[in-house]
């Protein structure tokens, strides 16, 4: 006969990292046995602006600066870099505050967006209150160069060797910045898909990395916002492992943005600007 679990302690309901530790029963041949498994976290990350509280967004606590960065500028809070003018990751038992520092004028612009309301893990639109706020306008991106399907599938096949938090836990998004030759060079994980790729954003931004240069890799479906972002980096090439939505088409289109879905080693479907795409 298996044992019964352990009771999960509460007082470890607050995150301790990005992964927790918990019992769990699992059966396998036939056979059940008791063991541990890793959970990734999901924790309250309050976005605020000299002192006023913004939004709430869930996400894995991790990359931090490199996640107020992206967001901020993704979401079109922000124009440049140079408008964050300093930031403070607070950590609490139950959440983490990033508090950051920007000027009047720009505290003024954020204030109309009327966005205070707490958004679920890697939510796009979540406290958007029109759709002019949702679909914001589109940014044309810089032609950049080519890569070839070869590329494309060696950065997919090379990015699981990148995501050590998936591996731990499972149910863990990345989004990849991989150079035209399929290398991946720089990776972002999160509970949240949105939340992966503003870190990255976040950290190329700060690296003052060209985004003509490479392309941008996402492990979850290619859906508007994932596009928007894209866009808003420059970079010239988005590749999804999953498929893209109509309107992601449609805003991909708009931009110059060569979308590619359903990414594997060998596969891959250009649905806009494919000449970015060379057969070899």
């Amino acid at each position: 006969m298996v044992p019964d679990l352990p009771p999960l302690d509460l007082n470890r309901l607050g995150y301790q990292g990005p992964l927790l530790e918990v019992p769990a029963r699992r059966w396998q041949g036939g056979q059940a046995s008791n063991g541990t498994e890793s959970l990734i976290e999901e924790v309250p990350i309050v976005f605020v602006f000299n002192q006023i509280p913004h939004v709430v967004m869930m996400a894995t606590p991790t990359d931090l600066e490199d996640f107020a960065l992206g967001f901020v500028l993704t979401e079109g809070m922000l124009s440049t870099k140079a408008d964050l003018l300093g930031l403070d990751v607070v950590r609490y038992s139950q959440g983490i505050e990033l508090q950051i520092q920007v000027a009047p004028a720009v505290q003024a612009g954020i204030e109309t967006r009327a966005r205070r309301l707490s958004g679920r893990t890697g939510c796009g639109i979540c406290g958007q209150d029109s759709v002019e706020a949702v679909l914001k306008s589109v940014r044309r991106v810089p032609p950049g160069g080519r890569i070839t399907p070869q590329a494309i599938g060696a950065a997919i096949e090379a990015l699981s060797n990148h995501q050590p938090l998936n591996a731990a836990a499972g149910a863990v998004h990345a989004a990849a910045w991989a150079s035209h030759d399929g290398q991946v060079a720089l990776v972002r994980e999160d509970v949240g898909r949105h939340n992966a790729l503003d870190k990255l954003v976040g950290s190329l931004v700060k690296a003052a990395v060209d985004p003509g240069v490479g392309f941008v890799v996402v492990t979850s479906r290619a859906s508007f916002e994932m596009v928007q972002k894209t866009t808003y980096l420059g970079a010239p090439i988005m590749v999804a492992v999953s498929g893209p939505t109509a309107l992601a088409v449609r805003l991909a289109d708009a931009a110059g943005l060569t979308l590619v879905g359903f990414a594997r080693p060998g596969r891959c479907t250009a649905y806009t600007h494919p000449d970015r795409i060379a057969t070899q």
